[in-house]
């Protein structure tokens, strides 16, 4: 098991967030607290992940505000039911992005495999926590040294290089997130 806290810079925030590994599965916890742009947020995610770092299970409750919301996903083979239902426009989709977590980025780092200097365009579900919003994204990954990744999301103009740890986990995201504390 491991465990550690994030900042989050941009969005003013700080994640509690373990990772239990066993055989069959990872299941991740995290909790989420922080304020952006006058929005007082809290979020609990639950992950369950296969021992290639594809996302099977999702479990996101967020309160915005004193708003409360919970969204959930379910991998069946290469279909995603997302709060209980099929969702044909991820079809084929083994990733997710939350917005306000960098452990996301982990799942297609660890699963790709990538040696310096080759890239790999990945297609993601998007969770915008903030703006109740979840949509298909492309994104891409570039190994440029041992540690650190070039990530572009492909229909944006946003880019940036994400330091990790030997365990794909990100120690720095410029401008967004930080590690500050593991155990």
């Amino acid at each position: 098991m491991k465990t550690l806290i994030w900042q989050g810079i941009a969005f003013q925030s700080l994640e509690y967030f373990s990772i239990k590994e066993n055989e069959e599965v990872s299941t991740v916890t995290s909790k989420i607290i922080g304020c952006y742009e006058n929005n007082m947020y809290a979020v609990d995610y639950q992950l369950i992940i296969d021992p290639d770092w594809n996302i099977q299970e999702f479990t996101i409750e967020s309160e915005i505000n004193t708003v409360k919301n919970t969204l959930t996903g379910k991998k069946h083979q290469d279909e995603w039911e997302i709060d209980n239902v099929i969702n044909p426009d991820f079809k084929g989709f083994n990733f997710i992005d939350i917005s306000l977590t960098p452990f996301t980025n982990t799942l297609p780092i660890n699963n790709l495999k990538l040696i310096e200097n080759k890239s790999q365009e990945i297609k993601v579900i998007y969770i915008d926590i903030l703006n109740n919003l979840v949509k298909p994204v492309t994104q891409q990954y570039t190994k440029t040294g041992p540690y650190t990744y070039h990530y572009d999301n492909l229909q944006t103009d946003f880019k940036s290089d994400i330091v990790v740890d030997e365990n794909g986990l990100v120690v720095n995201y410029p401008k967004l997130f930080d590690k500050i504390a593991e155990m």
